[in-house]
């Protein structure tokens, strides 16, 4: 056999053998985050997403983030941060709880809009005017209610 058949039949061999271990290793974890959306094809377009339960009371500083979040996120968000099919997700979801979504993250959404990479309605847009005291209250208005509907 020539040296340029044996050439091409140990690429031939190596090929087989990477194809062979690559086949042979666990699936890869799926990247980010393991919280997976709520099916919402049953729900018509604007209806909200979760049934949010409403505390008793709110804190004043709460009461003080739901009037900035009615004029500033509820167009969106909708009532009590349920969310509208179609148009933008619930605040009040396990996806948004304190420990993957920090508060922070709140400051920068509002500031900075945000990449779509949990629910399939697009990216948020910057929300213009809010101060980090105004999305401060709103996010303790929101924490509120995640906290009311078991989301700690």
């Amino acid at each position: 056999m020539s040296n340029w058949g044996l050439f091409v039949g140990g690429v031939l061999l190596a090929g087989i053998a990477v194809i062979g271990w690559q086949a042979l290793q666990p699936a890869p974890m799926p990247q980010g985050h393991s919280m997976v959306p709520p099916d919402t094809s049953d729900i018509a377009i604007g209806d909200p997403i979760e049934v949010v339960q409403l505390p008793a009371t709110l804190s004043s500083d709460a009461t003080i983030g739901k009037r900035a979040f009615d004029i500033n996120c509820a167009s969106c968000h909708g009532a009590n941060a349920a969310g509208q099919n179609g148009v933008a997700p619930p605040l009040v979801h396990k996806i948004y709880e304190p420990g993957h979504h920090s508060d922070e993250s709140f400051q920068s959404a509002a500031k900075n809009g945000v990449r779509a990479h949990h629910w399939q309605f697009g990216n948020m847009p910057p929300v213009p005017g809010l101060t980090r005291a105004d999305v401060k209250f709103i996010a303790l208005y929101v924490r509120e209610l995640q906290r009311e509907n078991g989301i700690n």
